[in-house]
């Protein structure tokens, strides 16, 4: 069994995200004796932005440039990552009310017609990924944007994160949140234990 650990925060030990998902992972490997773990950090190992000189290549055409060879075999790399995982772990900390940039870089390298989706003849897509994936967020916003918020129509980071899984067959998503982390100091510990609670609650 395989689990997938991807970390996009900028922030190092300072990361709530990352103190999240080292605990998620810690879990899983109770729950199951002999997980084998990949961790693919995106700060350490960064993405390009697609760009048209990766379509070129992509479409068929080739390249001597270097640095965008090395670039096409991390994507490569990272989708095969995906493919392979039995659980995924992703650490999305909400920037400017949306994901990372560089966790954006690696969904863009991980939505692929062909690779993960396909359009049917009538329209609808299917996912080709294998079946039974376990995905689990560990999320963190400065402020408050569930529901009720008067923010909540700023949060483009975990509805975002679950409708592109979705597409691409990854509905069996767990979310574990700390929410409130800029507030203040007191905020942050309540928030980060309430969601460490969380974590020792997952199950197989």
């Amino acid at each position: 069994m395989k689990l997938l650990h991807v970390d996009s925060s900028i922030l190092g030990a300072y990361s709530v995200t990352r103190v999240l998902t080292a605990a998620i992972v810690e879990q899983e490997k109770k729950l199951h004796p002999g997980l084998e773990i990949v961790t693919r950090d995106l700060i350490e190992d960064t993405l390009y932005h697609l760009a048209p000189r990766h379509l070129a290549v992509l479409q068929g055409g080739t390249t001597t440039n270097e640095n965008l060879i090395a670039d096409l075999a991390l994507g490569a790399a990272v989708l095969d990552e995906v493919i392979a995982a039995d659980i995924i772990v992703i650490g999305a900390p909400m920037y400017n009310f949306g994901i990372p940039s560089q966790l954006k870089a690696w969904i863009d390298r991980i939505v692929v017609a062909g690779k993960t989706f396909r359009y049917t003849d009538t329209g609808t897509v299917e996912s080709l990924l294998p079946k039974g994936k376990k995905v689990i967020i560990a999320s963190s916003t400065g402020g408050a944007y569930g529901p009720q918020s008067p923010a909540a129509l700023l949060e483009h980071q975990v509805s975002y994160l679950k409708g592109t899984l979705a597409f691409i067959g990854l509905t069996d998503v767990t979310v574990i949140g700390a929410e409130g982390i800029a507030l203040g100091p007191e905020a942050r510990e309540a928030a980060l234990k309430a969601a460490l609670a969380e974590v020792a609650k997952l199950a197989a």
